[in-house]
């Protein structure tokens, strides 16, 4: 691997070129904050598929496209003269030194090193510095723009990091349980209503909780299913042109039966 001098080296020639493109190329110099804000979320969600896939290339790729982006932030800020990478990375820096007391000591407590038994220690600390920092909520950290599954997940784990939290998964089961029969009731009467939407909201809330408790990330979950909805559906796709058949002629025991296929070849 690179020593600390070479990635220092690879970071400036990154700057250079980021500098170069601005001032040389007409799309670079033409993007603003918000041309690039949307490209940026879509290499973030690049970047979380490679990760899914566990492809380390993809996922090397991709966070290059991320870095970028980055960079990009950075020197349109630096034009503007409102902060540059420079002023990024201490305020990076200093955040870390400061939420990380049991590495680099309490300022408020001379310096002294705060003691952690374990990982869920070190982000109750985070989310009580947080709060001394000026945080109005516990819940501020959770930007609006967050899909609703990772928010809800989210949410639920800083609320848990300052006490309000289930004690066991029981309690939890006995929720989901709950707000499941609460929906199968809505589900029931003659004709839906607003109350039917909200019952199945607090349904996918439990079962986000339940999936905490159980250290599963929900979305992560969701995602591995559609894609391998995705192969088996095309798995299906694929046979139907090889019998020279259209999806649409064929009968939903037929499909059922090619995408058994498919589960038990591993897709």
């Amino acid at each position: 691997m690179h020593t600390k001098e070479q990635k220092l080296q690879a970071f400036a020639r990154l700057l250079d070129i980021m500098d170069e493109l601005r001032e040389k190329c007409p799309w670079d110099r033409k993007q603003t904050n918000e041309s690039l804000r949307h490209l940026t979320i879509e290499e973030t969600y690049e970047l979380s598929d490679a990760i899914l896939k566990n492809d380390l290339a993809e996922i090397k790729k991709e966070l290059g496209d991320v870095l970028l982006h980055i960079v990009f932030y950075a020197r349109i800020g630096s034009e503007k003269g409102v902060f540059d990478i420079a002023d990024v990375c201490n305020s990076l820096c200093d955040k870390l030194i400061t939420r990380h007391p049991h590495i680099y000591g309490d300022p408020n407590n001379a310096g002294a090193l705060v003691k952690v038994e374990n990982a869920e220690q070190v982000k109750e600390n985070w989310e009580q510095i947080k709060l001394k920092e000026g945080n109005k909520s516990v819940l501020s950290g959770v930007a609006k723009g967050t899909p609703s599954l990772v928010k809800a997940l989210r949410m639920q784990e800083k609320a848990a990091q300052v006490g309000f939290d289930w004690p066991t998964p029981k309690e939890v089961w006995a929720k989901v349980d709950e707000e499941l029969n609460e929906l199968k009731d809505e589900f029931n009467k003659d004709h839906l209503t607003e109350k039917t939407e909200k019952e199945f909201g607090d349904f996918m809330f439990a079962l986000v909780n339940l999936a905490r408790k159980f250290n599963i990330n929900p979305d992560d979950a969701l995602e591995k299913t559609n894609q391998k909805f995705i192969q088996r559906f095309q798995f299906i796709e694929k046979q139907a042109g090889l019998m020279h058949k259209n999806l649409t002629d064929m009968t939903l025991e037929e499909m059922d039966s090619i995408w058994n296929e498919a589960k038990a070849t591993g897709l």
